[in-house]
């Protein structure tokens, strides 16, 4: 909890935040959830919704002057404010809407702190934009990428922007990318943490900016931090021209990954 007789700092809150709605999304979790459609096979649940309004309370609380930005509430707060937090309160609602507890709760604050939560394994990954730490059990510990592990996670969901460019999915049939990595599919963007932390290689994500995407930009930030490389999958900076996102924990897994996307354009 944040201090009320202290003025938490940006990280406190971010953090704080994700923990509010890991809290609602693990005490949801089995319950009969009611879905609300988004179009085009995409939904929300109520328990989507109460993690946001969760993450909402703490961030008003903290930061009253700031504005928000929210996967299911949308746009909050005042329109010209400088400062704007990025919040998608669950992230891989179809995970969690089977059963499956691979999900994350992103927090960013655009340009600073950011933070993401494992509901589920009770970890939480954040940055205060400048270094990379995982909170658990045994207190904090700084974030060391490594490609060791080989896994590289690859985002099969659609839309395909950059079609027939460039196609994700082609990636898992060519036989440098599977003679080097080894592919998975965790359908969340807990991924990303994963990166950051020396439990995946990299992350391959079509689209077109992710950079201020509620989904991507606490997870782009702690990659960041934590020293991972970060690009589009063109091999530019991501940005206002950016095209989707290639995250490697070092140099050489990310010129083998753009060799093989290279490859296939």
């Amino acid at each position: 909890m944040i201090d009320p007789y202290g003025e938490p700092d940006d990280t406190a809150v971010a953090v704080a935040a994700v923990r509010a709605g890991a809290d609602m999304v693990r005490a949801m979790y089995g319950r009969r959830l009611d879905r609300i459609d988004k179009g085009a096979g995409d939904f929300a649940t109520t328990a989507d919704v109460a993690a946001e309004r969760a993450i909402l309370e703490v961030i008003r609380a903290a930061r009253p002057g700031d504005a928000v930005l929210g996967e299911e509430g949308g746009q909050q707060g005042a329109s010209g404010a400088v400062r704007r937090w990025l919040v998608d309160p669950l992230c891989g609602t179809l995970n969690y809407a089977v059963g499956n507890m691979l999900v994350a709760v992103n927090v960013a604050l655009r340009g600073g702190a950011a933070a993401v939560a494992d509901p589920f394994s009770g970890e939480v990954f954040f940055t205060d934009g400048e270094t990379a730490w995982v909170r658990g059990d045994g207190g904090d510990t700084r974030l060391a990428p490594t490609a060791a592990t080989r896994l590289v996670d690859v985002n099969l969901d659609p839309p395909f922007p950059n079609a027939p460019g460039f196609r994700a999915v082609d990636m898992l049939a060519d036989e440098e990318f599977v003679g080097r990595f080894r592919p998975r599919v965790v359908s969340t963007t807990l991924a990303l943490a994963w990166v950051a932390a020396g439990k995946r290689a990299a992350y391959v994500t079509d689209g077109g900016d992710l950079s201020g995407s509620v989904h991507f930009a606490a997870g782009i930030a702690l990659c960041r931090a934590a020293g991972c490389v970060v690009t589009g999958v063109d091999g530019g900076p991501i940005g206002a021209t950016g095209r989707g996102l290639v995250v490697a924990a070092d140099a050489d897994s990310h010129g083998r990954l753009m060799s093989v996307i290279r490859g296939r354009q």
